[in-house]
């Protein structure tokens, strides 16, 4: 799963991949050591390199992006960065621009059949697990969509534990809390089955025990961990879903500008604890009591209370602040935003119903 400098020159000195088309931050590019990886691996072929500059992905942009690969015509898209570098990657390789692409995406239609040109992508974060996932998501008037279809996995994608490293603690911490609830969140989705239970567990056994130590002293061992379970939970999620906690994220990025996987956390624990103490109103094919017995033995804990005080320690020693006070949000001020940017197709794979009412009595607890 692992994969190796080799691995990466061997497939972009391939003669079929002449020109390409390389999408990246900056930042992050130059960070990772990526820059100086591609520059004489590059040499060679006819380049085109766009630096992403939202902060989110964002339509403008995405059209700017589109536009610039349709004109380019390369052989190759090379996606390196994080889940926002991806997912315009993997949605420029299958959308058009059109007059009607805005009300197309808000409506959740996918006006797309085929793949552009072949996709590959380096994470430089180990979090979203987009490299392996069907979904992509793009921000339109500040709400997030989501796009879905098997035409947006990529063609070929490599994880390089070094790429990870340097990364700032709060983008790891942000982005590997991402990788958690992703696998928490598969666990008791209404979507999920046998295999998602099975890439969701073994992304858990390993992020619980890599996570703070990946934050604390980043090392190319527990890089490569994180790496692992990060893959395995956009697999676990690819099939499954996510839910409340995700679904409810997004306004908070999108109006507060706190990053994906912060934003995840920030209620995390209160929506676990309402699915558990729902258990009989649950709308699962499967036994979802049994599924938190599972989410229990995997964080060596026997009941709700000690899984959320667990999951609220995971959050301290990463530092991601859940007080809204303290990130400067008025709930009271912003709740009929607030709801109104959440997601509600994520909303729909919640094992137990849930509506506005509920929401807001479950955020304004971190008030």
């Amino acid at each position: 799963m692992i994969n190796s400098i080799e691995d990466i020159k061997k497939f972009i000195n391939d003669k079929k991949h002449k020109k390409i088309f390389v999408l990246c931050g900056k930042k992050s590019y130059e960070t990772s050591g990526a820059k100086e990886l591609f520059k004489a691996m590059l040499s060679e072929k006819e380049i085109n390199i766009f630096y992403k500059k939202s902060e989110l992905p964002i339509l403008k942009e995405l059209i700017e992006i589109i536009i610039n690969v349709k004109n380019f015509k390369p052989d190759l898209i090379l996606a390196v960065g994080g889940g926002a570098i991806i997912d315009y990657a993997k949605i420029a390789n299958v959308v058009d621009v059109r007059p009607d692409l805005a009300e197309l995406i808000k409506n959740y239609v996918y006006p797309f059949k085929k793949k552009y040109t072949k996709l590959a992508v380096i994470p430089t974060t180990a979090g979203s697990g987009a490299e392996v996932t069907s979904n992509a998501v793009i921000y339109v008037d500040g709400i997030k969509h989501s796009f879905e279809s098997e035409l947006l996995i990529p063609d070929n994608f490599f994880l390089i534990p070094e790429f990870l490293i340097s990364a700032p603690k709060k983008i790891k911490a942000s982005a590997g809390f991402d990788a958690i609830a992703q696998a928490l969140e598969s666990l008791i989705s209404k979507k999920s089955n046998s295999k998602s239970v099975e890439y969701a567990t073994k992304s858990l056994e390993i992020s619980t025990k890599s996570f703070i130590s990946f934050l604390d002293n980043p090392n190319k061992i527990n890089a490569t961990e994180m790496s692992i379970a990060s893959n395995l939970a956009g697999k676990a999620i690819s099939i499954s879903k996510t839910t409340a906690p995700h679904a409810t994220s997004y306004p908070f990025t999108s109006l507060f500008q706190i990053s994906h996987g912060h934003a995840v956390s920030l209620f995390f624990e209160n929506f676990f604890k309402f699915n558990f103490d729902n258990l009989e109103r649950s709308e699962t094919k499967f036994d979802l009591k049994k599924r938190f017995d599972l989410i229990f033995r995997i964080f060596e804990v026997k009941n709700i209370e000690n899984f959320t005080s667990k999951i609220s320690s995971i959050k301290k020693k990463a530092n991601l602040e859940d007080n809204l006070l303290n990130l400067n949000i008025n709930l009271k001020n912003n709740s009929e935003e607030i709801i109104k940017g959440i997601n509600l197709l994520r909303l729909g794979n919640n094992p137990i119903k849930i509506d506005g009412k509920d929401i807001y009595d479950i955020i304004k607890k971190n008030n």
